[in-house]
């Protein structure tokens, strides 16, 4: 059996890679490919990682559609009335959670499920007693949309410039010759996925930056789990998914004012930081909570998870 996941290469998707550990523990084959080389490939199921999808195959595969986040700014929410009108009607879709799933609108008879965000094994298996080589660590997206400009203003004035802040990501060109000037201030990466808990664990602070704005204020910060599973204290912005999360699970982050100003070498090494409990975060456990499995199986008799 074949899987072949199919997405543009835009953003970063730690979640194929985790299906693609789960299903070659069960000997079925994936691949990756983009929009425009899946024609050539033959597999059992296209799993589309949306995005637009409005080619019908003639291959007659099982179509999955994945929607891991609403459509961002701008025009949001005509980007999604486009996804929910032309995309391709699949045989199952997956939503990250229900405020996706609502905004998205779908109204067929399509089954769906909801497969979240996870935290990979090597996350949870390191060394406690790694010297920590950098003060402060932020991984992730670092696009306009994050306003991430902000948060490394902060490291150039009087309050933090003696302290160093590690940003691992991508396509930060832009950013790193406005900072130039900040020896404090370090850019990494990209690096395999992997790696990134070698670095977050030589971080005395992780830090989770996010604006208070939709869709961004509705999806999961993959990062975070992973500060959480390496027991690294966190700095984050408040927000809707951020507060709901501590109100279920618990933790004491120290979370960052209106204008981060709260945001001080004092103030952090004060605070009293502790950690939730984030094993059945695990990606083996939400993609077993998905409902994905169940009807694989109900297409391809002879699998069984």
């Amino acid at each position: 059996m074949r899987i072949v996941f199919i997405h543009p290469h835009k953003s970063f998707l730690p979640e194929i890679q985790a299906y693609r550990n789960f299903f070659s523990g069960y000997g079925i084959e994936t691949v990756i490919c983009r929009p425009d080389e899946y024609s050539e490939i033959n597999a059992d199921v296209e799993w589309h990682f949306l995005g637009m999808h409005t080619t019908n195959s003639k291959k007659k595969p099982v179509i999955i559609h994945e929607y891991a986040s609403a459509s961002l700014p701008p025009f949001r929410k005509e980007k999604d009335f486009l996804k929910r009108w032309t995309n391709t009607k699949p045989d199952y879709r997956l939503f990250l959670n229900e405020y996706v799933k609502k905004q998205l609108g779908f109204k067929d008879n399509v089954p769906f499920g909801f497969r979240e965000m996870g935290v990979a094994d090597s996350f949870f298996s390191t060394d406690k007693e790694i010297t920590k080589s950098h003060d402060f660590i932020y991984t992730g997206s670092v696009t306009a949309n994050r306003q991430i400009e902000k948060l490394l203003t902060l490291f150039t004035n009087s309050h933090l410039k003696k302290h160093s802040l590690l940003i691992l990501s991508s396509n930060y060109e832009n950013l790193m010759d406005r900072f130039s000037s900040s020896e404090n201030i370090t850019f990494l990466g990209p690096v395999e996925h992997g790696k990134v808990s070698e670095y977050v664990s030589k971080s005395r602070f992780a830090i989770n930056y996010m604006p208070d704005k939709e869709p961004f204020n509705h999806q999961t910060p993959v990062k975070l789990l992973e500060y959480i599973a390496l027991k690294i204290p966190v700095i984050s912005s408040r927000y809707a998914w951020v507060e709901e999360f501590s109100q279920s699970y618990g933790g004491n982050f120290f979370y960052l004012d209106n204008e981060d100003s709260n945001l001080t070498w004092e103030n952090v090494t004060r605070h009293q930081f502790s950690f939730p409990d984030v094993e059945e975060w695990r990606w083996e456990r939400q993609i077993r909570k998905s409902g994905v499995l169940e009807f694989l199986q109900s297409r391809f008799h002879e699998l069984s998870f």
